[in-house]
């Protein structure tokens, strides 16, 4: 049964199954020039449900996000080891775009990754994308570091983070 996170006007905000992973990797081939193999999608799934979200208007994906935990060195504290959550890949198809889908992705797996009581969140955003970048830092992540040639094209990323407060449920 596709549990509805949220609903967003005509669009379900709902984790992703098995039976999702060809439209996301159909949307990543479309939307992103960084692509995965098959295993990986399924792994990441397997590893952390709670925080791979799919967004669908009438049935068809419209968007996805897919993070993994680690642990690591803090973005924010000096010496400090934390759990980490990491957004692998986020996307939504460019005809649905800047309509609030993003953000709720974003949001939904903030909350996974909670659950997973992890202490920050974090990403990889190319510094040329500043529709996304501002998007993110309207939901309180900060740029933390840049990182130089990160993508395979040999653009640079910006790693953004934000510190997660647990609430005790």
């Amino acid at each position: 049964m596709q549990v509805i996170l949220r609903q967003l006007g005509d669009c379900n905000i709902r984790r992703a199954g098995p039976s999702d992973l060809i439209s996301v990797m159909e949307i990543n081939l479309k939307t992103l020039p960084e692509h995965y193999s098959d295993y990986f999608y399924e792994s990441l799934l397997a590893e952390l449900p709670e925080a791979f979200i799919i967004a669908e208007i009438g049935g068809k994906h419209v968007g996805y996000i897919m993070c993994k935990t680690e642990f690591g060195f803090s973005n924010f504290k000096k010496l400090g080891f934390v759990k980490k959550g990491h957004v692998v890949s986020i996307a939504v198809v460019e005809e649905h775009r800047r309509k609030g889908i993003g953000k709720a992705l974003v949001e939904e797996s903030v909350n996974g990754v909670k659950l997973r009581k992890c202490d920050e969140f974090y990403l990889e955003v190319r510094c040329s994308n500043t529709d996304a970048v501002r998007l993110y830092e309207k939901m309180g992540f900060a740029i933390r570091q840049q990182l130089n040639a990160y993508y395979r094209d040999g653009e640079d990323a910006y790693l953004m983070a934000i510190e997660l407060v647990q609430t005790n449920k």
